[in-house]
């Protein structure tokens, strides 16, 4: 693509704000315009707020089916640690943490049964 002569010594241009607005003071403790005065009307609401909590215990898309208690423990016991340690998304090492707090431990390998194959 050519450029035409007079294009190519106009030099480019950056709109630059002069006042950076998230310094100073907060806007939301001082009315908009200095005619204006803060809201003087009654409180409609009854009773007092209440808080919603934002997650539920176990999560509703997993909810399809019949948990045994072991299952419920389990997933209760991920809800907690992830409550108390502020962490959503855990780790593998964490998890099993959770699994070994539970009383979980890995049995000895004559312990396991051998697994049959399957035929399809």
């Amino acid at each position: 693509m050519l450029m035409k002569e007079h294009e190519a010594e106009v030099p480019a241009t950056m709109s630059r704000r002069i006042h950076n607005r998230r310094i100073g003071s907060d806007r939301r403790k001082v009315p908009a315009a200095k005619s204006e005065t803060p809201f003087q009307g009654e409180e409609r609401r009854t009773t007092p707020r209440r808080k919603v909590e934002r997650r539920r215990m176990i999560d509703p898309t997993t909810c399809e089916r019949d948990y045994s208690l072991d299952e419920v423990e389990f997933m209760k016991a991920m809800d907690d640690y992830k409550r108390k340690s502020g962490r959503m998304f855990p780790t593998w090492s964490e998890v099993l943490e959770v699994v070994r707090s539970l009383g979980y431990t890995k049995p000895e390998p004559a312990a396991i049964p051998a697994m049959e194959p399957t035929a399809n």
